[in-house]
């Protein structure tokens, strides 16, 4: 055997990235081909090639027999001997062939069976490596684009970029060199399809710990990731040590590490937030960059009533709802937005206008749009125009408005008990918050009680200089009483005098004096 044929093997091996094992028995396959192809489909060949020592064997295997009835896997005893002297009937014998005596078309044959298997075993390893980087973030040239398809060129294979995996509005052309995520890896009659994708959201990851140490050494880690590709992106990140900021470790210095991922996703917004175990705190990072004022959390149902300034209302709602769904996408609870003047507004107004007529049980869809149109929205309304409002409505008869008054008030009934149960054991908190109220009350006004009666019996201890001084003061007034007496009796005699000068004129002296 030719030296130069094994090299050639070997080449095919290195390029096609395939066991030289597997090229040899793809070669005696080929050759086994051929020598039937010449002699017969029924022929038994045996091929054996030595690499040690460049040697190529082909035989052809018969039967001996007395009687030949197939010339093709049988042999007589006279022509066995002739080949090998010890031939005897029964045993096989193995008759040597010329590769040289398989002419043009046998060689041909054997040519196809080799690039059909060593196509085969490409095929078979390229999936078989693939296979096995599901999820790796690679790089290729792009190659083609058909009908927004993508072709790549991987180097030892072609992978497609389909159109539903592009980040819209991307632009891609022929020879760029693009990253992409390993998505899936098929098998289909041309060989294993590497289905490649710029839209999900570990190809964000992976981008992040491409570009983010600590991502990869594990000192941070992404926890969640919600994505919609080309407009914004929300990324949940915790770190095992309290030393290290996440967010911005996968900021970086003036944002250099995220602008790069935003560069490679087409100037797609991302948004770095830390994650928390607490449900309250993570949905009010995740609603960054608007600020929460409140939050109610509803266990039963997984779902959050979230208030923020009036102002803020629309940026925490985003452009057509997209912040509030990445953020309900990324902490995996409802998210109901409110403004404060609205939840005020809430609290303010019954139940029963709070409830929809979509919402009622019994009340189709049509009938939900009649009453809608009507400008009935709520159960309040309902309640307002009563049923003789109902009848003006076209389409809606007397049974139906009856009906619909009975569910109304039905709806109505029940959120009065509800509300009446929710008061009960908010009376009950209140009385008890009273009574101990009135208790330590008490406490406190028994011992100010204490302090009283120590004050008195302290207060008793002067009396006596208290007393002395009112005997004093009684002494002090007989004195003022004689006096008073006495100028009474003056004020007295006055008065009688002039009494009589009154009686008695003669007594006074001439008016000339």
């Amino acid at each position: 055997m030719n030296y130069q044929i094994l090299e050639a093997l070997g080449r095919i091996a290195r390029e096609k990235n395939v066991d030289r094992a597997v090229v040899l028995e793809t070669l005696e396959a080929g050759l086994a081909s051929a020598a039937r192809k010449k002699y017969g489909s029924t022929a038994v060949v045996e091929v054996k090639i030595n690499e040690e020592e460049g040697d190529l064997g082909i035989w052809m295997v018969k039967q001996v027999v007395e009687e030949v009835t197939d010339p093709v896997v049988e042999i007589s005893l006279e022509d066995a001997q002739e080949i090998d002297k010890k031939a005897t009937v029964g045993n096989p014998v193995k008759i040597e062939l010329a590769l040289e005596d398989f002419g043009r078309g046998a060689i041909q044959a054997a040519k196809q069976v080799v690039v059909q298997r060593v196509r085969e075993a490409e095929r078979e390893k390229v999936h078989e490596d693939f296979s096995g980087r599901v999820g790796e973030v690679l790089s290729g040239v792009v190659q083609q684009i058909d009908h927004g398809n993508i072709l790549i060129n991987l180097g030892r294979a072609e992978a497609i970029l389909p159109a539903r995996e592009k980040i819209p509005r991307e632009q891609l052309h022929q020879g760029n060199t693009v990253r992409a995520l390993i998505l899936d890896v098929q098998k289909v009659s041309k060989g294993p399809q590497v289905i490649l994708s710029r839209a999900h959201p570990d190809f964000v990851k992976h981008l992040f710990e491409m570009e983010v140490p600590e991502i990869s050494e594990g000192i941070v880690e992404i926890k969640e990731i919600a994505r919609e590709p080309g407009g914004r992106t929300k990324v949940a990140v915790w770190s095992s040590d309290p030393r290290v900021d996440p967010v911005g470790a996968c900021v970086g210095m003036k944002g250099c590490r995220v602008q790069a991922v935003v560069r490679e996703l087409n100037g797609e917004r991302i948004d770095v937030v830390t994650y928390s175990s607490e449900p309250a705190s993570f949905v009010s990072r995740s609603l960054s960059p608007a600020r929460v004022v409140q939050i109610n959390v509803h266990e039963e149902d997984k779902s959050m009533v979230v208030i923020v300034p009036d102002d803020q209302l629309s940026l925490a709602i985003g452009k057509g709802g997209q912040n509030a769904r990445l953020a309900a996408k990324l902490t995996g609870w409802r998210i109901d937005l409110l403004s404060e003047s609205e939840f005020i507004k809430r609290q303010e107004v019954p139940g029963e206008a709070l409830v929809d007529v979509e919402d009622l049980p019994g009340v189709g869809p049509k009938l939900a749009e009649r009453l809608i149109s009507a400008g009935l929205e709520t159960v309040a309304d309902v309640l307002k125009a009563g049923e003789d409002a109902l009848l003006e409505i076209p389409g809606i008869g007397d049974k139906t408005a009856a009906k619909v008054m009975a569910v109304v008030e039905a709806v109505q009934e029940e959120l009065a008990a509800q509300a009446e149960a929710e008061e009960e054991p908010e009376d009950e908190a209140a009385e008890a918050e009273a009574d101990q109220e009135v208790e330590e009350e008490d406490a406190a006004a028994a011992e100010d009680g204490e302090d009283v009666d120590e004050e008195e019996k302290t207060a008793a201890e002067p009396g006596e200089e208290v007393e002395g001084e009112d005997e004093a003061a009684a002494e002090g007034g007989e004195d003022v009483d004689e006096d008073d007496k006495v100028v009474a009796e003056d004020e007295d005699a006055e008065d009688a005098a002039v009494g009589a000068t009154e009686e008695d004129p003669d007594r006074r002296g001439p008016a000339g004096d």
